[in-house]
């Protein structure tokens, strides 16, 4: 029995400082590819694990932030059943998304 490949995330992009490039273009895949998006798509708003759930969310950005984008987190305290804290990721890095793609695995 063989298992059937999933489809990849891969994402092409370039880190600007004042409208220029920043050293070279950056491919992102998978878990990665989707989390640059989310706080792409979230802009100064930032994404919460609560907001966009996802596994392993500190990984990722721990990842992201070794290939140079600048990513803050900011601790925010929360109430209900299980009160406590959570983290907001925010994108300060400037982005251009040169190629955004689903590609077979």
């Amino acid at each position: 029995m063989t298992r059937q490949a999933k489809a990849q995330y891969r994402m092409r992009v370039q880190i600007l400082d004042k409208g220029e490039p920043l050293g070279l273009p950056i491919t992102v895949e998978g878990r990665l590819c989707w989390a640059l998006r989310k706080l792409i798509e979230a802009g100064p708003s930032g994404c919460t694990p609560i907001n966009h759930p996802g596994p392993r969310w500190s990984h990722y950005t721990w990842r992201l932030r070794g290939m140079g984008f600048a990513i803050e987190t900011i601790h925010e305290k929360h109430g209900g059943p299980f009160p406590g804290t959570h983290a907001r990721y925010v994108l300060h890095s400037d982005v251009s998304v040169l190629e955004d793609a689903k590609v077979a695995a």
